[in-house]
């Protein structure tokens, strides 16, 4: 967490938290989600893209904006992720998974979130859909579709051996939290 994000908690200790304005989809993209896009409905689920566009938001661009939100993102013990914006909790829409990551096959098929932060990998699980996840050191996500070829490879070679698991139980197995605002009250 940056030292002026710890700076700002310390002296605003009482900020209320923030639910629903901010989204990560499952290619690990950012998205600002005003009133408008909350309205539409909830957060766009994996497979689910269509319908929901309008509910997304915006997706944000602003490359140093990005690598604060990425620098200060981290899970409460719920299972809640949210990017600390100053004194305030920022709880973040899960389209998929807290992570996404990039695997790089020049590197021996090491991963990468889509924070940046390299991760080592303990399992890989594959539902029913085909979609193929990583559990790691820093924790649980998604594969990023670009790179499942690589990942298809990492398999093939016996690196990593997928267990079947169905996507609705993948919240409650690897602790974590889609739709933040459920827990808003608890």
């Amino acid at each position: 967490m940056d030292d002026i994000v710890k700076q700002a908690i310390a002296k605003w200790p009482n900020v209320p938290d923030c639910y629903g304005w901010l989204g990560l989809d499952a290619r690990g993209n950012w998205y600002m989600r005003d009133d408008r896009a909350q309205s539409a409905g909830p957060f766009a689920l994996v497979g689910d893209a269509d319908r929901h566009a309008a509910s997304k938001g915006s997706l944000l661009k602003h490359d140093k904006l990005i690598d604060f939100i990425q620098r200060n993102y981290e899970s409460d013990a719920s299972g809640r992720w949210f990017f600390q914006n100053g004194p305030q909790r920022v709880y973040v829409e899960l389209e998929a998974t807290p992570f996404i990551w990039r695997v790089h096959a020049a590197a021996g098929f090491s991963v990468t979130a889509h924070t940046g932060q390299p991760a080592r990998v303990q399992r890989c699980v594959l539902d029913e859909d085909g979609r193929l996840y990583l559990e790691t050191d820093l924790g649980f996500g998604l594969v990023h579709t670009q790179d499942m070829m690589y990942a298809a490879d990492a398999v093939e070679q016996g690196l990593w051996v997928p267990q079947e698991f169905p996507a609705a139980d993948l919240p409650a197995r690897f602790g974590y939290v889609r739709t933040p605002r459920a827990l808003q009250n608890t």
